[in-house]
């Protein structure tokens, strides 16, 4: 895609601060970060959000998180971590390149990270579940 800045990124159009790349994946420091050492990770092909990349991609993005995970561990005594991916405009992606979200976390840091859960849907749990086992290839 010409216009995503992460495809700019992985050709080198953009400027990043590359802390992992490999064949398939690239990660670097988020330009708006929640905490220090903040990254991302990116697949270097385009894929818009989750449903649209491959599950071998996918799987590659968590095997570099678990690497830059530890990396942040030990390089800036990070405790513990969020990741985060939004997929899609309703879930609050806004670059339409699929990226996951390493967010450091450190004691006191004061970062509220929260979402509000609605009770009443527990009643429709039996209808949820029914039709979400029925969709699913196994």
């Amino acid at each position: 895609m010409n216009d995503c800045i992460f495809c700019k990124i992985v050709k080198g159009d953009a400027a990043s601060w590359t802390v992992y790349e490999d064949e398939s994946v690239k990660a670097f420091l988020d330009i708006n970060p929640v905490n220090i050492g903040h990254t991302l990770i990116i697949p270097k092909k385009h894929y818009k959000d989750l449903f649209d990349t491959p599950k071998e991609e996918l799987m590659h993005m968590m095997k570099a998180a678990k690497k830059v995970s530890y990396a942040l561990k030990k390089a800036l005594r990070v405790t513990s971590l969020n990741l985060y991916l939004a997929s899609g405009e309703d879930a609050g992606q806004e670059i339409h390149h699929i990226h996951l979200h390493i967010i450091p976390r450190f004691p006191g840091d004061n970062i509220k990270i929260h979402y509000r859960p609605k009770p009443e849907l527990r009643q429709k749990f039996d209808e949820i579940q029914l039709k979400i086992r029925s969709m699913i290839n196994l």
